[in-house]
């Protein structure tokens, strides 16, 4: 079937009734006025219960149903506000409704107290008991991540004040660093002798500009302002960290990977064994940056090389007809439900794309339990860039909806699960359009860089993070750490990690202070589910290239099974595979070895 013959026509924006008939009508007004209402009546109730025993069971078991009725529906309006808001960003009610949302995810999170403690105290036979009750089926990975959370929990009085004293504590640091680094510019002098006062927010782009010119100086210029500001930087980054040892320690957490790796989901042993698997494996990306170092002529890359576009992009301009064919075609080759479900979200007006002032910028994946509805946010720029956002957020919303079927909380996955379907449908539009046999051998040199460019992202300056905070971690627990030591760590690290392919003297050492990451204070140790995301979907992408169509029915199962177990358990059920051997991983990594062999041969190196 020719792709007009399915959708004549496409629609630049997104239909979002099936949510609420208008923003603050009368039906948003009474879901709004009721979801407030039955919180404070949950936290009442949850207060006032006995620890979980048999007599207790069917209090306990209304709790957690109201518990979990509570977050589907405040998924919904998060959802249906966060769709607005990001479409009009201009749009001050809008962002009063976000700000009001705020407060209700606060109110909803001191359920969680209660409801950890009466769940810890339980003996095991009383719990064994509680989640035998039908009504809790494919609940019980929740319900057990919930109780060992109650064992690292302090008393509801402690951990009231921890979460008051946080809003001008730990998160006034955050705060401090946001408004700090929201208000800096720098002079950015062009190659063309002109110097223009540059919001940082647009150091990013600049340092990622085709011209190596350019991301030179935008990179040279916006340190200059990262230097001035890099004691309030320190000192921001000092204390949360030492705000997260203390708690901690209050907590009976010994290890500060103890809170980041049970909230992913994922053990200790596992992110070993990645981690080492990685650094066994550093050539397999380093070969990748060598060949971008041969592309634009220099012995090896400095920092602001990294992220940069290595080939340039010899397509035409895609309109959203084209990039959306392309799209649809790949699909239909290699994933045919997963082309249905993108058809689908296109006849009813699931997907907002249209470029006008006043959006945010950036894309996400969304939906509603409620609905059992996904939408896609994106402004589409008619470049491959756009073209594989489109995919890769459709993998997100196809995730979201093989998972309507569950009851809410086996519908909530951790990070590290979330990025294995989006890059695997990324990796589904590459494939797809290499098999394409009118491609010039530029376009086939740029769509294979194309599809190693995370590569070096996920296995090496990921990595990078994930060593630094170690290594700042464990200092900062004897005491703040100077910035001077700061910068030695990140250079060290940075070295250690890229080896020879990171030119002498082209290191950042101030790249922990450029990176919002490290100063996001409600999840630490934030980056590495992205690399273990990464790698878990190249692993299913390959096993699906040996395997072929037969592989849909396990790749499937392996996404249905993401709120319901650990990492661990989701592979070995889906793939008969242990993620705590680092062999899984290794094998993954020099898995990429033939594409990048490809690569050689298409730029001739």
């Amino acid at each position: 079937m020719r792709f007009e013959s399915f959708m004549p026509e496409l629609s630049p924006t997104w239909s979002l009734e099936s949510y609420f008939p208008s923003f603050d009508g009368p039906e948003y007004r009474k879901f709004t006025s009721q979801l407030d209402a039955d919180i404070n009546s949950a936290i009442d109730e949850a207060s006032a219960l006995d620890p979980l025993e048999h007599s207790t069971q069917e209090n306990w078991i209304t709790l957690f149903l109201c518990y979990e009725d509570l977050g589907a529906r405040l998924t919904h309006l998060e959802s249906y506000l966060g769709c607005l808001a990001a479409a009009d960003a201009a749009n001050e009610a809008y962002q009063g409704a976000e700000a009001t949302l705020a407060a209700q995810h606060a109110e909803y999170s001191k359920l969680e107290t209660p409801l950890k403690s009466g769940l810890g105290a339980a003996s095991d036979e009383a719990w064994q008991e509680f989640l035998a009750d039908d009504r809790l089926k494919d609940a019980e990975y929740t319900l057990n991540q919930l109780r060992q959370s109650a064992q690292f929990q302090m008393d509801q009085a402690a951990e009231a004040l921890a979460a008051d004293l946080g809003v001008d504590g730990i998160s006034g640091w955050g705060r401090l660093y946001d408004t700090v680094s929201g208000k800096m510019t720098f002079d950015m002098p062009w190659p063309d002798g002109r110097v223009e006062t540059t919001p940082m927010s647009q150091r990013r782009s600049l340092i990622t500009h085709s011209d190596r010119a350019v991301r030179s100086a935008a990179f040279t210029a916006s340190n200059k302002v990262w230097e001035a500001h890099e004691d309030i930087m320190g000192a921001a980054l000092n204390g949360i960290a030492g705000t997260r040892h203390t708690l901690y320690g209050r907590r009976g957490q010994d290890h500060f990977l103890d809170a980041p790796l049970h909230d992913a989901g994922v053990s200790r042993e596992t992110v070993d064994a990645m981690f080492s698997a990685i650094a066994a494996n550093y050539e397999t990306p380093r070969r990748i940056l060598r060949l971008n170092a041969k592309t634009q002529g220099t012995a090896a890359l400095s920092w602001y090389d990294i992220g940069a576009p290595q080939l340039p992009d010899t397509l035409p301009e895609l309109s959203w007809e084209r990039g959306v064919e392309l799209v649809d075609q790949s699909f239909g080759k290699m994933y045919p439900k997963l082309q249905d479900y993108l058809r689908t979200m296109l006849e009813k007006h699931w997907i907002e794309n249209e470029q006008r002032p006043n959006k945010r910028a950036g894309a996400f994946a969304t939906g509603s339990p409620l609905l059992s509805e996904e939408r896609i946010f994106m402004t589409y720029g008619r470049t491959m860039n756009q073209v594989t956002t489109l995919a890769h957020e459709a993998g997100h919303t196809w995730h979201s909806h093989l998972l309507n079927t569950l009851r809410p909380c086996a519908q909530d996955y951790p990070m590290t699960l979330a990025e294995t379907a989006s890059t695997f449908a990324e990796s589904i539009l590459a494939d797809g359009m290499l098999q394409n046999p009118d491609l010039d051998d530029a376009q086939r040199a740029f769509l294979i860089e194309q599809s190693l460019s995370h590569a070096p992202a996920f296995l090496l300056d990921i990595p990078v993070r994930f060593h630094f905070e170690s290594k700042f971690y464990t200092e900062r627990k004897a005491g703040p750490v100077p910035v001077s030591r700061i910068k030695e760590l990140m250079v060290e690290t940075q070295r250690e990690v890229f080896g020879d392919t990171l030119a002498e003297g082209g290191e950042d050492p101030l790249f922990w202070a450029s990176k919002l990451h490290f100063f996001i204070t409600d999840l630490s140790f934030y980056n590495f589910p992205y690399t273990f995301g990464f790698l878990l979907s190249t692993a299913l992408f390959q096993e699906f290239k040996r395997e072929g169509p037969a592989f849909i029915e396990r790749y499937e199962t392996f996404l249905s099974l993401t709120g319901r177990a650990s990492c661990e358990d989701v592979v070995q059920q889906s793939l008969g595979r242990d993620i705590r051997d680092p062999q899984f991983w290794a094998e993954t990594i020099q898995g990429l070895n033939s594409r990048i062999d490809e690569y050689a041969a298409a730029i001739n190196a």
